[in-house]
């Protein structure tokens, strides 16, 4: 039996397929963006953005002066060609390279964002180990903004199988240490005229979890 190589799966296509090729390419990220608003992150604020790939979350971040960014993602080649796009820019934020599923991270972040890169996580240690290192990682009331499909959206993306979430189940795995703040349900519309629903959910961690 093979395993699958997540890291080769996504560096192919980075390699292989452009920004306005994948379907969670998005000119402007609004529902993130919204999240940010609403939440009234300080500009100060330390973020990281989960699976941030080439995503333009980053540009649109730098552009509202927001100034401690850092951007994560298992593909060389997503973070290459995000630093090649951003030009001189690119400095200002602090790249990471690896598998979610399995890094650890030394810093905290007051905002830790992730728009489709937890649903790929299916097995149970995985999810265990994500949403422990984001309890371990995130601030004394810190917040985590984050998207996936939702139970009426794909099962697949990019011909892997994903995990579906729905507001109940999302807040199964983050809500005995955080506090839910906001759901919604938003259709993501693709570069091949598809469409597909994500749920968005934000949490606050409380002080003494």
């Amino acid at each position: 039996m093979t395993t699958f190589d997540r890291k080769s799966h996504w560096e192919k296509i980075y390699k292989t397929k452009s920004l306005q090729e994948v379907s969670w390419y998005q000119p402007v990220p609004k529902t993130s963006l919204s999240f940010f608003r609403d939440l009234k992150v300080s500009k100060k604020a330390k973020i990281i953005d989960i699976g941030g790939g080439d995503s333009l979350l980053v540009d649109h971040l730098l552009a509202a002066e927001f100034e401690n960014i850092t951007v994560l993602d298992i593909s060389e080649k997503a973070i290459e060609r995000a630093k090649y796009r951003l030009g001189d820019k690119a400095d200002k934020v602090n790249w990471l390279i690896g598998d979610i599923a399995e890094l650890e991270l030394t810093e905290q972040y007051d905002v830790w964002h992730d728009r489709a890169a937890f649903h790929f996580l299916r097995a149970k240690q995985e999810i265990l180990h994500y949403t422990n290192l984001c309890y371990h990682n995130t601030g004394q009331n810190g917040f985590v903004i984050i998207g996936t499909f939702s139970d009426t959206g794909p099962v697949k993306c990019s011909g892997i199988e994903i995990q579906q979430y729905s507001k109940k189940s999302l807040m199964a795995n983050f809500g005995d240490k955080f506090e839910k703040v906001k759901c919604i349900q938003v259709d993501h519309n693709t570069p091949f005229d598809t469409t597909q629903n994500f749920i968005f959910c934000s949490f606050k961690k409380l002080s003494g979890r």
